[in-house]
């Protein structure tokens, strides 16, 4: 199911972390890692690449692919972007304890977390993390950059906007539609369209 060439983990640390167990238990190749500097917490004894940020990076003139072990949306696009502009490829992780339609779209760069649920005819498009336990229903569209954070229930044909960020254990009614940049808090219970920019939180949600 996974490309054998070696993985290089770009963030170590926190959800970098939860990124690099999922890799392993999927059975990927995961041996190196990219950050600013060595680190001396290494809990899956991976070889230390350097920083990407360097344009001396010698990972640039390895046949590695990527996978992203970064939280923060905007860190975690730019990077992506940087690595596919110099060629570079980024895979997917997904835990193998994630229930996956098989008739659900998935771009590249993203990761999926344990106990996760895509139903069929979702589409996942590139560099989003789908974080543990929260459930994709059917038909539903997460776009680019997007993190949906433990717990979150989305319900069917719901739409999600470029580098929107789903709090912990939000609801999201069916046939919702969120916009680029949104930020939903915790718990939340969302029953309304949501615009661009915009930060919403509470039961059920308002805009801040």
């Amino acid at each position: 199911m996974y490309d054998s060439k070696a993985l290089i983990l770009i963030g170590y640390s926190g959800h970098g972390f939860v990124v690099a167990e999922a890799a392993k238990a999927a059975g990927l190749n995961l041996t190196h890692y990219a950050e600013l500097n060595k680190l001396e917490i290494n809990p899956f004894d991976l070889i230390y690449m350097g920083f990407e940020g360097d344009e001396s990076f010698n990972g640039w003139e390895t046949n590695h692919n990527y996978i992203l072990g970064i939280g923060d949306n905007n860190i975690r696009v730019k990077i992506a972007q940087k690595l596919e502009a110099k060629g570079k490829e980024l895979s997917n992780v997904i835990h193998p304890d994630a229930s996956i339609s098989t008739k659900v779209n998935i771009g590249s760069g993203n990761f999926i977390a344990r106990n996760v649920a895509v139903n069929p005819l979702a589409n996942i498009s590139n560099y989003c993390i789908l974080n543990t336990g929260s459930i994709i229903e059917h038909e539903c569209s997460i776009e680019d950059g997007v993190h949906i954070a433990p717990g979150a229930v989305l319900a069917g044909n719901v739409s999600v906007g470029e580098k929107s960020f789903v709090g912990a254990n939000t609801v999201i009614k069916q046939g919702i539609k969120i916009g680029r940049n949104v930020t939903i808090g915790a718990g939340a219970v969302v029953v309304k369209d949501v615009p661009d920019n915009k930060i919403v939180y509470g039961n059920p949600a308002k805009i801040k």
